[in-house]
């Protein structure tokens, strides 16, 4: 399927057509490839209408499931969409719908063979919903655009409910215009959209949120936007002749570019950020921000039918006032002089802290979190709930670290937790030394005074977190092409990916889905070595073992199999003395090795050799 992608891509960068998708969209590779990202979600296990989630799916094997995947793509008619309200940073309810676990396959199966061709024509400015591209790429180029720039004025534009008010038609007409031209494809977008939601009806308007597809189909209606806007500075033509040197990337410089547009050009600067409907136009002068902003407002109201929220919409002169980005509100403050400037240029930089918003859902959810270690007790239940804490924490440090006062926002929050902590309890909290716990948060939080303990568990401290300035996205890397997955993926090196393809298009025939996918993850996991005697596995000469085997209480998950080669097998279940002494002879294992496999041959109630 990998091939199939960078074909795609690469046909879609040349601007080429494509009339014939459903053929790929409904192969058998296709369709295994969108259970397993399926799988991996962790909304697999959420129902849709029908009550069902991925365990109806495992259950089926291979053949069943693409069989079933075609039949429906006959005459594709989507089940109702369940509509669920989960509450917005504001308070207000943000309306979700889900679709049963079967339409979200088959949802599956179109993102994975349409994104490769919308990737080839989204803009470099758009970040959300994209792979290999973060809040942290965005974050990063807003902050170049204030610090390296001199850049102060924003144009911050809130689009009222876009989710809810996509027009179907519009979007319709703006994947043809992409080069997605098979009408069979356009029609079955078209049956997604308009799927009935449970209790309200068939929707006119709108992608819902919780849809697998609808992030990629609402970067096909901003991606016009994106590159109206890119076209009145940031890409356009200049037929004035200037001068171009290159960057050690072979990139060629924009300073000479940017001086002739200023210079000879009537162009008002603006770049844009966007990470879905959150974008930002940054400016050089107010008069050129307040152009941006009215012609931003008119041309969504005449070309998406969208209109902006004015409460929420602004022009902010950042050397004054705070504008908000990501869960971040952002300023820009006097930081001296720049060097080498022949007269005194003030130097600015960012400063960021996390915005009150998120600063009140982070302190209730901490909050919340220890409220349910102190109602947990001991055992189990404890390790889930400190778990549960403690990844909160260390994914809120991970986001939030790209603040520039990330410690001073979260400091007071710390001391609030753990001060609520030891009145309950009645107890003052012990720094943690030793015990048990993930050995990732002794490495990365042991040398902070502030790791607590609770009952031996560790208690990850809120406000020890450094700030980590957020990173450009990389040139080099890019999902569709062999050059850009080399930089994504060395730690894969040394897998034999000829193997790995195999596996993925030759699944056991009679064996469960999840048999099938937990035979890719193990391959991958034991980076395509056998699990007894660490030799590379061999096309043909693979087993997939169950330590517990099914006759005696067994599954197929993955915790209960393993890749060996064939002779290793059959070594494991070997009760002949005469079939065990020549395969011993003909694998000449060492000691540790015989070690590892009597250990398996007890787990399967047999004798160690």
């Amino acid at each position: 399927m990998q091939r199939t992608q960078d074909d795609l891509y690469k046909r879609s960068l040349k601007n080429q057509n494509f009339i014939k998708l459903m053929d790929i969209i409904q192969c058998d590779e296709n369709i295994m490839l969108a259970y397993r990202n399926i799988k991996r979600n962790g909304g697999s296990q959420t129902p849709g209408t029908d009550g069902k989630t991925i365990e109806n799916l495992e259950k089926l094997s291979p053949e069943q499931l693409t069989q079933y995947v075609r039949n429906r793509l006959k005459w594709y008619k989507p089940q109702s969409v369940r509509r669920v309200e989960i509450p917005k940073g504001n308070g207000k309810p943000r309306p979700l719908g889900i679709p049963t676990i079967a339409d979200r396959l088959i949802q599956q199966c179109f993102l994975q063979v349409l994104e490769p061709i919308c990737e080839a024509k989204f803009h470099d400015r758009s970040y959300g919903f994209r792979p290999l591209r973060s809040a942290q790429n965005a974050m990063a180029v807003y902050y170049k655009l204030i610090q390296q720039m001199d850049l102060f004025y924003v144009v911050d534009v809130d689009i009222k409910g876009f989710f809810d008010n996509i027009s179907h038609g519009k979007l319709l007409r703006q994947m043809w215009a992409i080069g997605i031209r098979d009408k069979k494809v356009i029609s079955i977008i078209s049956a997604m959209l308009k799927a009935e939601v449970a209790g309200i009806g068939f929707p006119e308007k709108g992608t819902p949120q919780g849809g697998i597809i609808s992030p990629l189909l609402a970067n096909i209606v901003l991606n016009e936007l994106d590159w109206w806007i890119s076209d009145q500075w940031q890409t356009f033509e200049l037929r004035k002749q200037y001068s171009t040197q290159l960057n050690p990337n072979g990139t060629p410089k924009q300073g000479f570019r940017l001086r002739a547009m200023r210079d000879y050009t009537n162009l008002k600067e603006g770049w844009l950020v966007r990470y879905a409907d959150d974008f930002k136009i940054v400016c050089r002068t107010r008069a050129d921000a307040e152009k941006w902003f009215y012609a931003v407002r008119l041309w969504l109201k005449e070309q998406l039918k969208l209109d902006i929220n004015p409460e929420k919409s602004k022009i902010v002169n950042l050397c004054k006032k705070y504008s908000e980005f990501l869960g971040l509100k952002v300023k820009a403050v006097r930081k001296g002089n720049k060097p080498r400037c022949k007269e005194p240029t003030p130097r600015y930089v960012v400063k960021s802290h996390i915005c009150d918003k998120a600063l009140k859902r982070i302190s209730q959810t901490a909050n919340g979190r220890i409220h349910d270690i102190l109602e947990a007790g001991s055992g189990s239940a404890l390790i889930r709930a400190v778990g549960r804490y403690n990844a909160f924490v260390m994914g809120m440090h991970n986001y939030y670290q790209m603040a520039t006062h990330v410690a001073c926002d979260v400091n007071s929050i710390d001391y609030q937790v753990f001060r609520t902590f030891e009145l309950r309890t009645h107890t003052k909290l012990k720094r943690y030394v030793s015990g048990e716990g993930n050995q990732y948060i002794k490495d990365r939080y042991g040398k902070s005074s502030r790791l607590k303990e609770w009952r031996g568990r560790p208690i990850v401290p809120i406000s020890y977190v450094q700030t980590v300035p957020p990173k450009l996205k990389r040139v080099d890397v890019n999902p569709y092409t062999p050059e850009g997955r080399a930089a994504i993926h060395k730690n894969l090196r040394g897998i034999d990916v000829t193997v790995l393809h195999y596996l993925m298009r030759n699944p056991v025939m009679g064996q469960s889905m999840e048999y099938n996918d937990n035979r890719l993850s193990l391959f991958c996991g034991q980076y395509g070595k056998c699990a007894i005697t660490g030799v590379d596995l061999q096309i043909g000469d693979i087993h997939c073992h169950h330590i517990i085997h099914r006759t005696q209480g067994g599954t197929d998950r993955y915790e209960n199999l393993m890749l060996v080669t064939v002779d290793v097998h059959r070594l494991l279940h070997a009760t002949q003395e005469n079939t065990i002494q020549a395969l011993l002879k003909k694998l000449n294992l060492t000691s540790k090795q015989k070690a590892k496999l009597n250990y398996y041959r007890e787990k399967a109630g047999l004798m160690g050799v």
